[in-house]
């Protein structure tokens, strides 16, 4: 499906129109006390309840450090939050939350429908405890067909759609979208490179000769050419596939009878590549148009969502979604709240189809066909629950794939969460821990030097948790002191934002565990460092290559007290310490790496203050380098096009400070 560049959505305080739409407001009453009490909840709520009005819009629940506990909206807002007074209709999840909440928030909406809109939004960008929360950092790759160029540009795509073009998507994995590119460049040979390796091209590039460009770059197509391309293109991720291979069996045929046996190969490949991408998909989704597809499967208390994503008859990958904080919440109610946050940034399709029944299903098709300038899809959309016929049979793949997604995910937890357990008891830790940190440095010769922190916890790694460290007074090749002070910058951080260590579960900011990526040095520098800050209470273990410099995984495990410890080389434990060691290792190097070629493009007048990439852009192509902006008169600089004298004289005085 195609979409247009959207703007901000209609639930972003950034709206043009927000103040408009929406206000704002604290209840300005607050208990300050940080331990449950219902009484104490149902005061603070009470007193919100006083200033509400029966209009449509949402509320947020907040406790005493005032962090999010709980967003909801309403059709009238003085009746909902009314109920949650009537402690005995409450669940026993509803009263923990009654319980802590110590002040509300409130935002008033024109419709329930946007109250809708904007519930989802707070909920993914707060992560409240008691709503039930669709898990999934990664926002969802798009193929673009970038149209402001003269010749259009296929590409990944990721993020804000602010280019203008034509989106195609979403796809389940980046994995999903370069697999169809790479099709679709052999099909369409349409070209995938930046505007600027474009223009200084003089020749074709290796693309055209592997048959995946017609190097509009060096004139090898024509414009009107290439516009045709592009026009297959998008009515092949369109959905018109099937005209399109039409069109190209009858070129090829025509080629062959024309004994232009060359071009008849060429569209012969083509043609190939085209089969390739059908070919591809996994499931039949022939006849079902753009729609996705959710089923639901729950067992053992725990929800998976399966979700399938056709465009055009095409089924561009599908994923396994698990949503937690699911407990004392109706199925129907989970999936309602799953479609709710999923197209918060996706833009719905025409028809979404789903298994069950859901609880204010025409509320959420009117919200989700909400006029695209609020951020909606523009057009009307219909959930439905697919009764015969192709549609049917799509959905019974899906609620196979959902049950055996969740199968497996509870097989991965039984033996992940005994996994923890003997690993909690070879590290000698208290508990199981819930939140691990692992830290490495990388550099070359001490130059460029980047410390990494990744996250982990039951579930595996919180990417969006992952910190790196700029390593700014340690010198030279100095491991150990670059290792004390990633651990002083981090604890004291720690120490100031939450010094009673009262924030847990995906909030938290101490961890259980803290593992090193080293040996007895390493260890030591840590230790010492965390005692004088007076923490002498987070576990650390340190972990090297041992005989043999770690061959066949015999790495050695060293504990602050000076004891080393060794694991089986078939021990499951010793495979989830070395996948966490080699993850930080990978983010370490990563930041390293990107440091390093940011200072390979670096240039002197980058520290100029005043001198922006506008402005360093004039400078350079005026005078060609940065050594003779340097040795450049006043006179001169201000003559330079897109240089004001004000600027002039700031890049004068910084290279002639002494006169």
């Amino acid at each position: 499906m195609a979409r247009s560049p959207t703007p901000t959505p209609a639930g972003s305080q950034n709206n043009p129109h927000g103040a408009e739409r929406f206000h704002e407001e604290r209840a300005t009453y607050t208990v300050a006390s940080a331990k449950p009490d219902l009484e104490g909840g149902l005061h603070a709520i009470r007193e919100t309840v006083k200033t509400l009005m029966p209009v449509p819009g949402v509320y947020r629940m907040l406790d005493t450090r005032g962090d999010v506990l709980y967003v909801g909206k309403a059709r009238a807002l003085k009746n909902r939050v009314a109920n949650y007074t009537q402690i005995a209709n409450l669940t026993n999840r509803l009263q923990r939350m009654v319980s802590q909440t110590r002040s509300m928030e409130i935002v008033t909406t024109n419709s329930e429908a946007e109250a809708l809109l904007l519930e989802a939004q707070f909920i993914k960008r707060f992560r409240p405890p008691f709503n039930v929360l669709l898990r999934d950092d990664k926002s969802f790759p798009f193929i673009l067909v970038r149209t402001e160029h003269d010749f259009p540009r296929i590409m990944k795509h990721r993020g804000a759609r602010r280019a203008k073009g034509n989106y195609y998507g979403p796809f389940a994995s980046a994995g999903s979208v370069n697999t169809t590119i790479n099709a679709l460049q052999k099909l369409f040979l349409l070209r995938s490179c930046t505007d600027s390796f474009f223009s200084r091209r003089d020749r074709p590039c290796l693309l055209y000769q592997i048959k995946r460009c017609s190097a509009p770059c060096v004139g090898r197509v024509s414009k009107d050419d290439y516009a045709a391309l592009t026009k297959q293109a998008t009515d092949f991720l369109g959905g018109k596939s099937g005209a399109v291979q039409a069109d190209l069996e009858k070129q090829m045929a025509k080629a062959a009878e024309a004994l232009d046996f060359e071009t008849a190969a060429i569209l012969r490949d083509r043609l190939r590549a085209a089969t390739f991408i059908q070919g591809s998909q996994a499931i039949n989704a022939s006849g079902v148009g753009d729609a996705d597809v959710f089923a639901l499967a729950s067992k053992g208390g725990q929800i998976a969502v399966q979700a399938f994503f056709i465009r055009g008859g095409q089924n561009w990958g599908h994923r396994a979604f698990f949503p937690t904080h699911t407990k004392d919440v109706e199925e129907d109610q989970v999936l309602a709240n799953v479609l709710a946050q999923f197209y918060e940034e996706v833009p719905p399709p025409k028809t979404i189809l789903v298994d069950r029944e859901l609880p204010e299903k025409a509320l959420i098709e009117e919200a989700f066909a909400t006029s695209i300038a609020d951020g909606g899809a523009g057009h009307k959309v219909t959930i439905s629950i697919p009764q015969r016929g192709d549609r049917r049979g799509l959905m019974q793949q899906a609620q196979r794939n959902a049950a055996e997604a969740l199968d497996r995910r509870l097989a991965e937890s039984g033996t992940k969460a005994k996994t923890l357990r003997e690993l909690a008891e070879f590290l000698e830790l208290p508990e199981v821990p819930q939140r691990v940190e692992v830290y490495d440095n990388s550099h070359i010769q001490g130059d460029k030097a980047v410390g990494g922190m990744i996250v982990a916890g039951p579930e595996g790694f919180l990417k969006n948790q992952y910190r790196k460290f700029n390593i700014k007074t340690a010198q030279t090749n100095d491991d150990f002191g670059m290792m004390r002070e990633v651990m002083q910058r981090r604890f004291v951080r720690a120490m100031k934002d939450d010094p009673d260590r009262e924030t847990s579960g995906e909030k938290a900011i101490w961890p259980d565990l803290v593992l090193i990526d080293g040996g007895k040095g390493q260890m030591s520098a840590v230790r010492d460092t965390l005692e004088e800050l007076g923490i002498e209470d987070v576990p650390l273990i340190a972990i090297a290559k041992g005989p043999d410099h770690g061959r066949e995984g015999r790495e050695v495990f060293h504990f602050p007290d000076g004891r080393e410890k060794m694991l089986p080389v078939n021990s499951p434990v010793l495979f989830q310490l070395q996948l966490w060691r080699d993850e930080v290792h990978r983010y370490a190097i990563g930041a390293h790496r990107a440091k390093r070629s940011r200072a390979i493009t670096a240039s002197p007048l980058d520290e100029i203050p005043g001198v922006g990439p506008a402005r360093k852009r004039a400078l350079l192509l005026h005078f060609g380098t940065a050594g003779k902006v340097r040795a450049a008169s006043l006179e001169d600089l201000q003559r330079a096009p897109g240089v004001s004298a004000g600027v002039a004289q700031v890049v004068y005085d910084y290279y002639h400070a002494g006169g």
